[in-house]
């Protein structure tokens, strides 16, 4: 047996399905009522297609920063850090710190006997876990393991990007001369050193000035050649989990002190993450007015339907149905056909997205963006939120009309 609410309700969305079927004398109403779920479907699926791309393109250009860009990093207030085994030994004992990176930066001139360009040395330990591990997906020739080559009869090997390979017209094999500023001397007279290399290995990150500016140089020969012997100038602590950064940055805070400057990526990259931020708000708002567009078409639609069923709402109210019971019957077709173009979208957005992923139909400037196809990063999240956005904006549309046809007076529509 029903209760008399779910009979009650159970009318209301009989009579509200019933005024969804188009007849010959209101086919124009029905009509609109299927475009209008078109427009809703739309909007929706647009919305869910730009939050996939722009959540693609944020954990893109976030994975090549965070490739080359310290997750957490030490530096002594002091200069240059003499004891750096230990400090990465006192780091490692932190909870969410998964490996550390020493490592030195100079900068210098490389010249080819083909080109000439400045560079930014960094001196890295080429068997790091955590060297290793960021740049294993870069290296497009050679192998990174050959900075660490004593046998070679020059100052060793380096590693350099495809960008600066291809200005100074060299690959891997070629020799390279690297000219770098020193200070000597105790009234830290200007000098230079001169350097003969081999290029090892050859590495794309997608980022410009990355595969431009910087050479990789193995740290022991790195401190040799800047003079810094037994010291780095930076640690990198590399985390096991990125939602730990905070945390495990106030750990290490608190276990150097004063004397270490310690600093996340989080704090190097707040202008970007904010300028992603904004851009999805921006996008999702003029998406969400599209919906609302098509959300608001159900004004005109239901007002329609309240003129053409006057005579039915004062039939059902001299029978003895409340003005709630109908404002509910509009309320109810408004929400179904919201609802349909929402559901309906909802699948579009997500084949959309499932066609994008797979099958790389559109391209994009590589030397731009880093990637040469769109990234689609699709979170269930999206969909409840879009879903929910959708259905309230519809909500709103059709509680004007609903309300317009429960002021309905019978006697008047009687005797007009």
């Amino acid at each position: 047996m029903l209760s008399s609410a779910q009979a009650k309700l159970s009318y209301e969305l009989q009579i509200a399905l019933r005024y969804l079927r188009a007849r010959r004398r209101d086919a124009f109403i029905s009509i609109t009522t299927v475009f209008t779920a078109i427009g809703v479907m739309l909007g929706v699926a647009a919305l869910i297609v730009v939050l996939a791309v722009m959540r693609g393109f944020e954990a893109s250009l976030r994975q090549r920063i965070l490739s080359l860009t310290p997750q957490v990093e030490l530096q002594s207030y002091a200069g240059g850090i003499a004891n750096y085994v230990e400090v990465q030994a006192r780091a490692a004992a932190v909870k969410g710190v998964a490996g550390s990176d020493p490592f030195i930066i100079g900068q210098g001139m490389a010249s080819s006997a083909q080109g000439l360009s400045g560079v930014l040395v960094r001196g890295v330990e080429p068997d790091n876990v955590v060297v290793n591990e960021r740049f294993r997906n870069f290296i497009q020739q050679g192998v990174l393991g050959s900075l660490a080559d004593t046998s070679a009869h020059n100052d060793g090997m380096v590693a350099i990007g495809t960008t600066l390979a291809d200005k100074l017209k060299v690959k891997v094999g070629d020799p390279l001369n690297l000219v770098v500023p020193l200070t000597a001397g105790s009234d830290a007279e200007l000098t230079t050193r001169t350097g003969h290399f081999v290029v090892g290995a050859i590495f794309e990150t997608g980022v410009l000035l990355v595969d431009r500016d910087l050479m990789f140089m193995g740290l022991t020969r790195a401190q040799k050649f800047f003079g810094r012997e037994g010291r780095v100038d930076v640690i990198e602590i590399r985390l096991s989990d990125l939602d730990q950064t905070v945390p495990v940055t106030n750990a290490l805070r608190g276990i150097f002190g004063k004397a270490f400057r310690v600093s996340n990526w989080m704090e190097y990259n707040q202008a970007a993450a904010a300028g992603f931020e904004l851009l999805k708000v921006v996008y999702s708002l003029v998406l969400l007015l599209l919906i609302g567009v098509a959300a608001f078409n159900l004004v005109a639609t239901l007002i329609m339907v309240v003129m053409e069923k006057r005579k039915d709402i004062a039939v059902l109210m001299a029978m003895g149905a409340p003005p709630s019971a109908i404002r509910r019957i509009f309320v109810l077709k408004g929400l179904i056909v919201g609802s349909v173009g929402t559901a309906a979208g909802l699948l579009t957005g997500a084949g959309a997205c499932f066609v994008l992923a797979h099958y790389h139909f559109i391209h994009i400037e590589k030397k731009i963006y880093g990637i040469s196809t769109l990234p689609i990063d699709v979170h269930p999240l999206s969909f409840v939120v879009v879903a929910a956005a959708s259905i309230a904006l519809c909500w709103m549309a059709v509680l004007y009309p609903a309300r317009q046809a429960a002021r309905e007076l019978p006697v008047a529509i009687f005797r007009s």
